[in-house]
């Protein structure tokens, strides 16, 4: 009798170890644990607590082509992008002093420490202070500001410095991939991806009118403004600028950049006369298709209907016309019975993107024909370029 109990519970004893140390694969999940499908993977297999095991790979998996393009863009860029802390002194209610801090970001654009951001970054400031990619801060002096267009140039003092490709922003495609770099939200070095989704005309956050610019759902945010916006080759494109939020106050798909070929324009300008001296027609605009143009008694061509000039402007001292009545293209309200901008110099003219792309061409000063059909008839007219933000005007 003894025995028999000694023999039961040494075999209990032994079921016990032989269900505790053995797996039970019965398919699907039923099985508490898999035995690991290859011995390479067995071999990275390992206990957690509780004697729980786990299969690991044997080395991170091979990263797909976009991936590597994502990554070359990243470290192509970063050392170029800085971030721009301006700091200045408010009075509070009572006359206290409250110190405040702006945050944006900025391009360096050669090894002498010139940086280009936005106006709104810097405006107002009383100090600023850079940081560059490697954590090391300097601070910047004010060199060149362009309020019409939402510019400024700052300078560093600061030894090795890697300066930022820049491309064009002419033939720029909607639907090509882009990438901001940028400080928002203090979050330095971050990147983020989309693509270009529209190329407008746009209203900046100064109130200045920004033509040709590039509208992309890349995430922009507070901070990134200053930042380079980025073809797939990493190089400069425009300059983030702004988003549209409907009141949020953070990204909502919808950010805009200045193209970089506004930009150079206005660096060409102060490196040749000290300060910028953008071109102007000095003329609102709308541009129409041939159906809207034969609707409103022009000749069915495509070009750039002048809705306004502004008084004492380029186009006002010219003998441009502007329109007198009040009419609606879909939604938005525009003015008709104007001139119809069909060239300039020769160069056609179909939207308000030909006529900003000729404008960086050009210097105020200069002297331009355009032509212009006025009911049916054609006409070429002789304009002298003026200053873009001069007498209240802007570059349109």
């Amino acid at each position: 009798m003894k025995a028999r109990l000694l023999i039961l519970t040494v075999a209990i004893l032994g079921g016990f170890y032989f269900v505790t140390t053995h797996t039970f694969p019965t398919g699907g999940d039923r099985g508490w644990f898999t035995r690991a499908a290859s011995s390479s993977a067995t071999a990275n297999s390992g206990p957690l607590p509780g004697g729980m095991q786990i299969t690991a790979a044997e080395a991170a998996p091979a990263l797909l082509p976009t991936e590597q393009n994502n990554i070359a863009v990243y470290k192509k860029a970063l050392p170029s992008v800085v971030n721009i802390t301006s700091s200045m002194v408010t009075f509070d209610f009572f006359y206290g002093a409250v110190p405040e801090q702006g945050q944006g970001s900025g391009f360096i654009l050669n090894q002498d420490g010139d940086i280009l951001t936005n106006f709104h970054v810097v405006s107002n400031a009383q100090s600023l202070e850079v940081t560059l990619y490697n954590k090391r801060q300097y601070k910047a002096k004010v060199l060149m500001t362009d309020k019409a267009h939402d510019l400024a140039l700052i300078k560093i003092d600061a030894p090795g410095l890697q300066p930022a490709t820049l491309a064009t922003s002419r033939g720029l495609q909607v639907g090509q991939l882009v990438y901001a770099i940028g400080n928002p939200f203090g979050l330095s070095g971050t990147m983020t991806r989309g693509i270009i989704s529209s190329i407008r005309s746009i209203r900046g956050p100064m109130g200045n009118l920004i033509s040709d610019a590039i509208q992309t759902d890349a995430a922009i945010n507070p901070g990134n403004s200053g930042g380079p916006l980025l073809n797939s080759q990493g190089d400069v494109i425009g300059m983030n600028t702004m988003i549209d939020t409907g009141g949020a106050n953070q990204n909502a798909g919808i950010g805009f950049a200045i193209p970089i070929d506004a930009a150079k324009a206005a660096l060409n300008d102060f490196a040749r006369y000290g300060k910028v001296l953008r071109p102007t027609l000095g003329a609102h605009y709308v541009s129409i298709g041939p159906d809207i143009a034969s609707q409103i008694g022009l000749p069915p061509v495509p070009g750039v209907l002048v809705e306004r000039t502004v008084p004492g402007g380029p186009a006002d001292r010219a003998g441009i016309r502007g329109g007198t009545q009040l009419a609606y293209l879909g939604n938005t309200p525009i003015y008709i019975g104007g001139d119809l901008i069909v060239a300039i110099d020769g160069d056609q003219v179909t939207n308000d993107q030909d006529i900003a792309e000729i404008m960086n061409g050009h210097q105020a000063g200069q002297t331009v024909t355009v032509t212009v059909y006025r009911g049916q008839k054609r006409l070429d007219i002789k304009v002298v370029l003026g200053i873009a933000g001069d007498s209240g005007d802007v570059q349109v």
